[in-house]
């Protein structure tokens, strides 16, 4: 290599130094994160470049937010680079004395950048990055939500806790008559008939006459026995309006957002492969994408499962002797999504013969004996194996087949 160019990022800005081949510095500075700066900037590169012959290798470490221009700066000028993990950076720039500025972080990345192999960042498709965005945007207000949740439920304790009953809480139906019947006083000012009519359009399933006659006559006889904590009056009833009309906001939200996702999925290979698997639906499938990227970077299973954070960390020192367990340094939310997953199988066992439930069930038996989380996650690894394995083949999930594949 000729030249080395290494910043450290900070929010706004980039401090920046310039190794030659000698590994001496020529050159260190800041400069701010704007379009006359990054042009200026631009034009040092394609100065180096013309003087060595070849580019020169650019290095930064990764500051999320911080460090996502200078990445979009490198990425549409057509720069390769090296971004390097936190921990990693960590690590790598570790000694018995070190100062911490800006400026030695920058020298100490350009020097270890001639000890180190280090791999060219993998640019990540416009796609996998905008399915990255909207399943974050998903998560963000699947969060809002459960709060809300635990808000409404303690106001329904107080005015109508009979409702939770009658309905089930995560139904729209539920939300709608939240907002109109928040208190049993609201109900018995109302006929059975007006009643059923609000049941039957408060919500978009086209329920049967027989099951809004059910539930009209339930909610009623309700109404009828409730003992509420407060009056209908009471400012807490208009308070648990707004918290079930803006939950049913967020779920509408996240309808249209899952949508949106299958819509610029429906025709990628890997999102074919997935909805194949018995258990994933749309929803679930276009998640994993979100967090996973694209799969065809990894060599191999084991580096996804790195990437998951399922893979086993173990500790042994002398005749001291740890447990094994996942070491959880990777992707918790695509964690997570995978692990519900296969409960969902679990739970759809009847619908379909699925090798993962099988697997689970083995576990779960002697001389195995599993629990219930350590079986679950072996099925997690079960299946990034089998689906690394399809997606790099170009296959759908086939029963028959996949026995075929360990």
């Amino acid at each position: 290599m000729k030249h080395v160019v290494a910043l450290d990022v900070s929010m706004g800005k980039s401090t920046v130094v310039i190794y030659n081949a000698n590994r001496k510095c020529e050159y260190e500075g800041e400069f701010e994160h704007t379009r006359p700066a990054f042009e200026a900037f631009k034009k040092s590169l394609i100065k180096l470049r013309t003087q060595d012959g070849q580019a020169p290798e650019i290095v930064f470490e990764a500051t999320g937010v911080y460090s996502a221009p200078l990445e979009r700066f490198l990425q549409t000028e057509g720069f390769n680079y090296y971004k390097i993990n936190p921990l990693e950076a960590n690590l790598q720039m570790t000694k018995m004395r070190r100062q911490k500025t800006d400026i030695s972080d920058a020298h100490e990345l350009a020097k270890t950048h001639y000890q180190m192999e280090r791999r060219q960042a993998y640019q990540i498709d416009s796609y996998y990055d905008q399915m990255r965005a909207l399943t974050r945007y998903y998560d963000e207000l699947d969060s809002e939500i459960t709060p809300l949740y635990n808000r409404m439920h303690s106001i329904l304790q107080l005015s109508f806790p009979e409702l939770q009953k009658i309905f089930s809480t995560r139904s729209v139906l539920f939300l709608n008559i939240v907002q109109l019947f928040p208190h049993p006083d609201e109900v018995l000012v109302r006929s059975k008939t007006v009643v059923c009519n609000q049941l039957r359009t408060s919500t978009r399933q086209n329920l049967s006459l027989a099951r809004v006659e059910q539930k009209g006559v339930a909610l009623l006889e309700a109404a009828h026995n409730s003992y509420p904590a407060i009056s209908k009056d009471d400012v807490r009833c208009e308070q648990v309006r707004e918290y079930a009309r803006r939950i049913a906001e967020l779920k509408t939200k996240k309808e249209l957002l899952v949508r949106q996702m299958v819509e610029l999925s429906k025709n990628q290979q890997e999102y074919q492969v997935l909805i194949s698997f018995p258990g994933i639906g749309e929803a679930t499938a276009v998640r994993i994408i979100g967090e996973i990227g694209d799969i065809r970077r990894f060599k191999n299973h084991k580096q996804l499962n790195a990437y998951v954070g399922i893979d086993i960390m173990r500790y042994q020192s002398g005749n001291t002797y740890y447990k094994d367990k996942i070491n959880k340094r990777g992707n918790k939310k695509l964690r997570k999504i995978l692990f519900y997953m296969i409960q969902t199988m679990i739970k759809l066992r009847r619908l379909g013969r699925n090798h993962f439930v099988e697997y689970y069930d083995k576990l779960k038996k002697q001389p195995y004996n599993k629990c219930h989380k350590v079986a679950s996650i072996a099925c997690v690894n079960k299946f990034l194996k089998v689906a690394f394995h399809l997606i790099t083949h170009n296959l759908t999930y086939n029963y028959e087949k996949a026995s075929t594949h360990p």
